[in-house]
């Protein structure tokens, strides 16, 4: 197996392995209340309600959001490291797909005098 393809099936595997996963980013929120007379409309050194986690991620297109008891934040929060590896690997097994795919002879730019460009520069 060429070092392309084991490259591949190592990426695989990695994400095979990662466990669940969360996008978006977690934020803290305070709130006020509707009571008259709570401490969270206190005129002098409000108290507001809080903190509550609220989880913010868009899925094509869709924007989300979803509270995270605080018992289940640092579970999140791996859920979510989780996801920033998935992104990296898929990226990474993408361009080790492109390089496979140079080896089986399909980079024809050589042939037609197209230069290449890198992603950033599309």
């Amino acid at each position: 197996m060429s070092k392309v393809g084991i490259r591949i099936d190592e990426l695989q595997k990695q994400l095979s392995e990662l466990g669940p996963l969360l996008p978006g980013s977690i934020s803290e929120q305070w709130n006020v209340c509707g009571k008259s007379g709570c401490r969270c409309k206190a005129k002098k050194n409000p108290k507001k309600h809080g903190p509550y986690y609220q989880l913010s991620y868009s899925i094509a297109g869709k924007s989300s959001t979803m509270f995270i008891k605080p018992a289940d934040l640092d579970e999140a929060r791996r859920r979510q490291e989780n996801y920033r590896e998935y992104r990296k690997l898929c990226n990474e097994l993408v361009l080790a797909w492109v390089d496979h795919a140079r080896a089986d002879g399909l980079n024809t730019n050589e042939q037609s005098g197209i230069s290449e460009q890198s992603p950033a520069n599309q």
